[in-house]
């Protein structure tokens, strides 16, 4: 049951994230990590901080 709720609860706040237009930090690794293993991996804070420029200031943002 509790790791039911964990589940559901990881699902809403990955949801609301990409409503507000922050992709899933954890997920941007996996990117990283798979497609372009000679980039070093940035801090949660520098990804929210280049999400949020790339949002806010129409720089894009995506590399593929």
């Amino acid at each position: 049951m509790k790791q039911a709720l964990l589940a559901i609860w990881k699902r809403a706040v990955q949801t609301a994230r990409l409503c507000c237009g922050v992709p899933d930090y954890d997920v941007y690794v996996r990117h990283l990590r798979q497609h372009h293993p000679e980039r070093s991996v940035p801090s949660y804070a520098e990804f929210f901080r280049e999400r949020q420029t790339a949002r806010y200031k129409g720089t894009g943002g995506r590399c593929c």
